[in-house]
């Protein structure tokens, strides 16, 4: 088990340290999700983005260069989307369907994601929509 737990650590080094991701940022990844092996880091921006596994289940979390924690997303199946949020899409977007699904957790709270067409559509956590990015 310290094999194991050494190499995620070693692996998690070797991956922040060739892509140049800053320490704080690295250390609130540790932080928030111990044990857990990065895929690939991604800079949006300003900001730097996990991609893991965790549970069984595809997430990516984002943090600023300063380690402070933005969002964390955690894909899920369609069929797991609220029966308002399927309503809402089927009404009003006949031509496609629901590529990918997610739940977002900010510091502000959580919603769901559901991309249609190549667009963004938030809900809260009722189903209620609120925005299209």
């Amino acid at each position: 088990m310290k094999q194991i737990f050494g190499l995620s650590i070693l692996i998690i080094t070797v991956n922040c340290a060739a892509q140049n991701i800053p320490a704080p940022v690295k250390a609130a990844f540790e932080k928030s999700f111990p044990n857990t092996v990065v895929k690939k880091w991604d800079k949006e921006g300003s900001s730097y983005e996990a991609n893991f596994s965790k549970d069984a289940k595809t997430m990516s979390a984002t943090f600023d260069a300063d380690g402070t924690w933005k969002e964390t997303e955690t894909d899920i199946r369609v069929a797991e989307l609220p029966a308002p949020v399927l309503s809402y899409i089927k009404s009003n977007y006949k031509e496609g369907g629901i590529k990918e699904a997610a739940i977002i957790e900010t510091p502000k709270g959580k919603m769901y994601e559901a991309e249609v067409k190549g667009k963004d559509l938030l809900f809260d956590m009722d189903g209620k929509f609120l925005k299209q990015e």
